[in-house]
């Protein structure tokens, strides 16, 4: 408690100046959960179309193009730093509280341990609006002047601190789920619809097509003479969602939901009333949400800084070791073709895996290590390891029998290290397929995607039989 207490202690000032969601003193009944989530998740898509108000120009190749689908920012509107503050502050304060033993059973510690990822999601999105302004992002800062770029910079915050309390009073019982869960499932619905169904036409090279897949189908086999040909085209068109992406998003959706259904029930009975018997679940992605979330804000901030980096020092050698980057004939964007961050994007098609096989070797065996120890790492810190559990059974008057509440702990530390291990190694594996085989949206939004409306399914289903 000395050490990890006394640095928790920097916090204490800022506490009353933070923003915080008082837990409920009341049971919330389900219909009340349903509309504060509803309410919620409103907020967060009119902040997505809200535009930001004082920029100059957002015109141009977008630099960050490549992050906005993982952390859901949108471009040009006040939230155009997404989640990225919050979820990188989560990770920063989780790591630190290993290092400086913060006991999350103590309330004091839990609190100041709360305070600091507010503060420094708050101080990450200063950071991030200034660097966006003195890039130019939205036009010369001469031509901003100090007020808009002021203004500017209050308008991202205000969003990023919106969208923490949004998720925190989802978290704290008011609605159902996590909010920044919710929030990157609905953005990744959105783009899939959106791929597919959508009947802006664009210019691609082949003269004018629709940008839907779906729709796209349909126009190519009523205008084309050649069905087969149209089929084709429509199936493996290239720099434009096409039907087999679609599919393959379909395909991935249904591993998920059939993966996801995977656990151990470990049987338990009560000490004090005889005869009452149940079982304590352990879930294959018990810890999988986090442990992606996590993940992808990793690649995002070395990713990020890399690009930064390169744009200024692209001629030192340690820069270019990190990334190496240059913009694609396609698209105008800057895309990564060397370094550490080529190494840890996906590759966009099995073909381009088969091109460069070391890329595709070494980006699976990151993205399945990465997700399998991050699975463990939040089981640690997020009160479900074999220790806290014992702990709960133990508080509730559960045992296991045939066991002792001595080696309970170590009965459980059989499955749910394994499980947590297990679970980071499978939702890796499956973004990988994601990726790889060009489903629609990031791998990592469609995996959240299909977990969070799963986990909402169940969550409705225990509703309705109660």
């Amino acid at each position: 408690m000395g050490g990890g207490f006394r640095a928790l202690h920097l916090v204490k000032p800022f506490l009353s100046f933070l923003p915080e969601v008082r837990s409920p003193d009341r049971k919330i009944p389900f219909r009340e959960k349903v509309t504060y989530t509803v309410l919620s998740l409103f907020i967060f898509l009119v902040c997505s179309q809200l535009p930001l108000y004082g920029i100059h120009s957002t015109t141009g190749s977008d630099p960050f193009y490549w992050i906005r689908a993982i952390v859901i920012s949108s471009r040009g509107s006040v939230m155009e730093l997404g989640i990225a503050p919050i979820v990188t502050s989560l990770l920063v304060v989780q790591f630190l509280s290993q290092i400086v033993h913060v006991d999350n059973n103590v309330r004091e510690d839990r609190a100041l341990s709360i305070g600091a990822q507010k503060l420094l999601a708050i101080l990450i999105a200063i950071g991030q609006a200034v660097g966006y302004i003195l890039s130019g992002m939205y036009g010369s800062v001469a031509l901003l002047g100090v007020g808009n770029a002021i203004l500017i910079i209050l308008q991202l915050c205000f969003a990023v601190i919106v969208i923490m309390c949004l998720d925190e009073l989802l978290n704290k019982g008011y609605g159902l789920g996590s909010g920044i869960s919710l929030f990157i499932a609905t953005n990744t619905c959105e783009s899939v619809i959106w791929k597919a169904f959508s009947p802006t036409t664009i210019n691609a090279g082949r003269g004018a097509e629709f940008e839907g897949a779906v729709i796209a189908l349909f126009h190519l086999l009523i205008t084309r003479t050649d069905k087969v040909a149209a089929f084709r085209e429509a199936f493996y068109r290239q720099n434009l969602p096409n039907v087999n992406s679609l599919l393959s998003t379909v395909l991935v959706g249904l591993i998920v939901i059939y993966v996801h259904g995977f656990r151990v029930a470990l049987p338990v009975r009560s000490r004090n009333a005889r005869g009452q018997q149940g079982s304590y679940p352990i879930k294959l992605f018990s810890n999988s949400n986090m442990a992606i979330i996590l993940q992808s804000a990793l690649v995002t901030n070395l990713k990020g800084i890399s690009q930064l980096l390169y744009t200024r020092y692209g001629g030192y050698f340690v820069v270019n070791l990190l990334g190496k980057w240059q913009e694609s004939r396609y698209s105008g964007q800057s895309v990564p073709i060397g370094g550490l961050a080529y190494y840890i994007t996906a590759p966009s098609s099995l073909a381009e895996m088969a091109a460069d096989p070391f890329h595709a070797v070494f980006y699976i065996a990151f993205m399945l290590t990465a997700c399998a120890m991050l699975s463990n790492f939040w089981m640690e810190v997020s009160g479900s390891s074999a220790k806290d559990i014992a702990k709960q059974l133990k508080e509730q008057q559960m045992v296991m029998p045939g066991h002792r509440d001595s080696t309970l702990e170590k009965e459980l530390n059989r499955y749910i290290p394994t499980a947590a291990a297990l679970g980071g190694l499978c939702i890796g594996a499956l973004t990988v397929l994601a990726d790889s085989t060009g489903a629609i949206g990031s791998g990592t939004g469609i995996l959240l995607a299909v977990t969070t409306i799963y986990q909402y399914f169940e969550t409705f289903e225990k509703e309705k039989a109660q």
